[in-house]
């Protein structure tokens, strides 16, 4: 299922990559350049997949019961876990892979939806944090259980 198709995925490191995926020499055949082994491919296909099925899935019931999007509610959930409830505006774009542009362009949506405030950093005023609001904190407590009863229903291995 997804774990096969991950630990697959995993064993294969593209390169020059050297990121958090270790790999060993056997892991990588010497296939024609640009040819993968077939398992990969169909590991790829399966992740992909199951990753398509899980955003649709959730867009529908964010979207339908809390109003929020993938992406609104996983900047909401990245705050909601750090105490300070608070992160640097590029942490979370890299957190959450969204451009910068992309992440200003959400939490306007955020602010103007009283879920989020932004604020200068105080050592370093080029700086800005995103910071979770009372709100946000209620709106993601309201959210997070329907995102993770989608996530148990549609990944595989994981749900009842």
């Amino acid at each position: 299922m997804i774990a096969s198709a991950i630990n697959v995925l995993a064993s294969i490191e593209p390169p020059g990559y050297h990121g958090r995926v270790s790999v060993t020499s056997e892991a990588v055949s010497p296939a024609a350049p640009g040819d993968a082994p077939a398992d990969v491919v169909a590991a790829w296909r399966e992740m992909t997949a199951c990753h398509a099925a899980a955003c649709a899935a959730l867009e529908h019931e964010l979207g339908e019961h809390h109003g929020l999007g993938v992406s609104e509610f996983e900047v909401l959930d990245r705050l909601a876990e750090n105490p300070a409830r608070q992160s640097r505006a590029q942490d979370l774009a890299d957190a959450v892979h969204l451009s910068q542009s992309a992440l200003s362009r959400l939490v306007d949506r955020l602010v103007k939806s009283g879920l989020v405030e932004r604020c200068t950093c105080g050592m370093d005023r080029r700086g800005i944090y995103v910071v979770l609001t009372e709100e946000g904190l209620r709106r993601h407590g309201e959210a997070a259980s329907t995102h993770r009863a989608v996530l148990s229903r549609i990944l595989p291995g994981t749900g009842t």
